[in-house]
């Protein structure tokens, strides 16, 4: 596979994501359910290692991470090591979209609605620029 898709991610990341797309949340099945249909037109994969990190969901030709964040990311800790890696993947040029369970599980169609936005804008601006 392509090794800009990972950014050198360890087998040990790897064997942490086959983990974590074995036992997922109940607002990350519901998000899976939506972008496994290729929302307009783009693919996207779940618990995807990238660097030493694993992305709830990457869109490769987007270069972007959506993030489904259970209560457990409102610890002062567990925000912190959020906050590090958006920078750290951001400055490899990923963008970010990120979403309670609780706003998934309660207004999915809303959800839905940003991501389609969030694509159809950046599809236009990369329109014309090489890959």
């Amino acid at each position: 596979m392509e090794k800009k898709m990972f950014l050198k991610a360890s087998n040990l990341i790897f064997e942490k994501a086959r983990i974590l797309r074995n036992n997922p949340t109940h607002a990350e099945l519901m998000m899976w359910f939506y972008l496994k249909q290729k929302p307009p037109g783009h693919r996207f994969r779940r618990q995807h290692p990238i660097s030493i990190y694993v992305a709830d969901f990457y869109c490769h030709s987007l270069k972007m991470i959506i993030e489904i964040d259970g209560n457990v990311h409102a610890e002062n800790e567990v925000r912190t090591n959020d906050e590090t890696r958006q920078k750290n993947l951001e400055a490899e040029g990923i963008s970010f979209l990120r979403f309670t369970n609780i706003l998934v599980e309660k207004s999915l169609e809303k959800v839905i609605s940003i991501i389609e936005n969030y694509i159809r804008l950046q599809s236009s601006e990369n329109k014309g620029k090489p890959l």
